[in-house]
């Protein structure tokens, strides 16, 4: 047992207080420093976790949707989609009635033999057009020359033996006349003398021999003339018509020289089938490529959607009848601030949260938009008369999503990401 001397003194009330005040004294630095380090170990975790990254929920899904429309007009005769349907490159997704564009095709490819044959018909009459006039030229030259030559030959014989055998003939009458009067006289003077026995017989008989003879010989000479003035009618007619024969040749030589001038007419002629030939054949491509429209395929492999065309439709060229996503080709546009992207370029990791299935995925940087997203607005603002309140622009950029078939299975252009470009 204690003793009364050694059991402690109750301690007084101003020793309580104080002691109670250094207790809580020292559980308030503790709670501080507690505090402190708290602060300090958040703050680091903060620093580590938004250290070197920029990041922004202007974002969604995005794809090259490529929209499909009709490139002629008709009928939709058979429809190989419905809404959502899945497609593959190649696919046929729509066939419009062919008939009205087989029938077109037809007639052009008849309208191109047609051209094709005419072509054809006016090159060979090019060969035969030159053939024909060449020779026909050739023979009219040779024809002149020859009747140059006849009218030459023409001309010496008028000038030499026409005219000459005429002048011969005539001095020959003017001498046989002469003799023929000199024997008349002869006989006149002998007649009366052998009636008076004065001259014999045989001396008159002579006398009216060379009279009778005189008298032929002029007669004949008569006649040597007068054929000796046809003869030079005649030669004079001949030249004539030699003449004529080389006017009429050298007329048939101009005239052959003239169709000459239709070889280029002929060649121009061919030159303008060849055109129609080639345009005829452009209308027969255009004939096959409208029937080939008939038949819309699919350009890309993608999911159909915005589908607005029905079986039995009449389509027009350029109406919208669907447009094809394709979600194996996905990514994603994010709107930074131009205060964001210093240290931004191709190739940084990015971490993509999606908001509907509040999961991350995981993608690259690809590239950076040339302009802000207002300056490639329809309508870019003008601040010519000055930017009083300064605006903080944003940048796209293009962040490819890792092709994973997880991301393919959720992800859909325009659904609203966050975006976390890893800088550092």
């Amino acid at each position: 047992m204690v003793s009364p001397q050694q059991q402690p003194s109750p301690p007084t009330p101003a020793t309580g207080t104080a002691a109670l005040h250094a207790e809580s004294v020292r559980k308030l630095r503790k709670f501080t420093w507690i505090v402190l380090v708290a602060s300090l170990v958040v703050l680091a975790v903060l620093l580590l976790f938004f250290y070197g990254r920029v990041t922004t929920d202007d974002a969604y899904v995005d794809a090259h949707i490529t929209p499909v429309s009709a490139k002629i007009s008709g009928y939709v005769a058979k429809l190989n989609i419905d809404d959502n349907s899945q497609v593959r490159e190649g696919d046929t997704l729509v066939q419009i009635d062919p008939r009205d564009y087989e029938a077109a095709l037809g007639q052009a490819e008849g309208a191109y033999d047609f051209a094709v044959a005419e072509a054809e018909r006016a090159r060979l009459t090019i060969g035969l057009t030159r053939q024909t006039t060449l020779h026909d030229t050739n023979g009219a030259a040779a024809q002149k020359e020859a009747d140059q030559a006849g009218l030459n030959s023409s001309e010496v014989e008028l000038e030499t033996a026409a005219t000459a055998a005429l002048m011969q003939a005539r001095a020959n009458v003017e001498a046989k006349r002469a003799t023929n009067v000199r024997a008349q006289s002869d006989l006149d003077r002998y007649k009366p003398l052998v009636n008076t026995d004065d001259v014999s017989k045989f001396q008159y008989d002579s006398v009216l021999a060379a009279a009778e003879v005189a008298k032929s010989e002029l007669l004949a000479a008569e006649q040597q003339l007068a054929a000796a003035e046809k003869a030079v009618s005649v030669a004079r007619a001949n030249a004539n018509a030699a003449k004529a024969r080389l006017s009429r040749s050298n007329a048939n030589l101009e005239v052959s020289r003239a169709q000459q001038q239709q070889v280029p007419i002929t060649e121009a002629n061919y030159k303008s089938m060849v055109g129609q030939a080639e345009r005829a054949k452009a209308a027969l491509e255009q004939a096959k490529l409208n029937l080939s429209y008939c038949t819309i395929v699919a350009p890309i492999s993608g999911q159909v959607t915005q589908k607005t065309v029905e079986l039995g439709q009449f389509v027009s060229p350029g109406q919208l009848l669907l447009t094809l996503v394709p979600l194996d080709r996905i990514y994603v546009t994010a709107n930074f601030k131009e205060t964001q992207l210093a240290h931004v370029h191709p190739g940084q990791r990015v971490r993509i949260h999606v908001d509907t299935y509040n999961r991350d995925f995981e993608g690259t940087v690809n590239s950076i938009a040339a302009a802000t997203g207002s300056k490639q607005a329809l309508l870019p603002p003008q601040n010519a008369t000055g930017n009083f309140v300064k605006i903080v622009q944003r940048i796209p950029v293009k962040i490819l999503v890792d092709d994973t078939k997880e991301s393919r299975a959720v992800l859909r252009p325009g659904m609203s990401v966050e975006a976390a470009i890893y800088t550092r």
